[in-house]
């Protein structure tokens, strides 16, 4: 997908920069999701990509480069400015990490208690994004009745509450068994398309990877190291590329 002037860009990266003493972690990372489609983000272990969500998200703030969502660069923007930008953005946590001491409706409530614009509305929209994940009847469940692929669907069901615009995954199919992860695949590309958000997904998981992205971005090195198609990438002759399809 290339940027032209009929695509939307929902979210984007210029030259962000981030180093913890004298460990440079992001050295001008650049990247753009569209609207509507679903970008998978690879990288090894410590290469930035959780550094670079919490930039995104405002949990830490990079040391150059800007970050523009929807058109609004995240540096000038207020507290409260920026606390309303976030209701458009979902995020599915790495392992679910649903509260252990609450039901499945108190966990999906638990992002709503901060806009009380949604009290009225609470029922619905938990009822709601139940039904997009298969899961209406395990509404008064506590997590430990659930299954680990049940978790996965709920912790979907909490990112989509709010109806976001986007949705970051951070190892959506991580844990799971190949059926199992098999099943979250297509429940993110069913919600894709229901919803048409624009998905950004941390994955090491390359069938993942092959059957959900619309493209691909390798982050290596701390920079944009390559982007494409999944077919694109897997046939580079790079040997740093190459050894992700190994």
């Amino acid at each position: 997908m290339k940027e032209q002037e009929n695509i939307t860009t929902i979210l984007k990266i210029t030259d962000l920069k981030k180093s913890f003493g004298a460990n440079h972690v992001l050295n001008g990372f650049t990247m753009n999701l569209y609207e509507a489609e679903n970008l998978v983000l690879m990288g090894k272990s410590g290469s930035g990509k959780s550094v670079m969500i919490k930039c995104v998200v405002g949990l830490m703030q990079a040391d150059a480069g800007t970050i523009e969502i929807m058109g609004k660069d995240i540096t000038t923007l207020s507290q409260k400015e920026f606390n309303n930008l976030r209701t458009q953005i979902g995020f599915l946590f790495q392992g679910s990490a649903l509260y252990d001491s609450m039901t499945v409706k108190e966990n999906l409530e638990f992002p709503l208690r901060k806009f009380p614009e949604y009290a009225n509305k609470s029922k619905q929209l938990v009822l709601d994004a139940l039904e997009s994940v298969g899961l209406k009847s395990a509404i008064n469940l506590m997590p430990e009745e659930l299954s680990g692929g049940m978790k996965r669907r709920i912790a979907l069901a909490r990112a989509i509450i709010l109806r976001p615009k986007i949705i970051i995954y951070d190892e959506p199919t991580t844990g799971l068994d190949p059926i199992t992860a098999k099943e979250i695949i297509q429940l993110m590309i069913g919600i894709q398309q229901k919803f048409k958000t624009s998905s950004l997904i941390i994955t090491h998981d390359m069938d993942c990877a092959r059957v959900i992205s619309n493209r691909m971005i390798l982050l290596i090195d701390g920079i944009n190291y390559i982007e494409g198609t999944y077919k694109e990438l897997a046939a580079s002759k790079d040997k740093k590329v190459q050894e992700f399809f190994k």
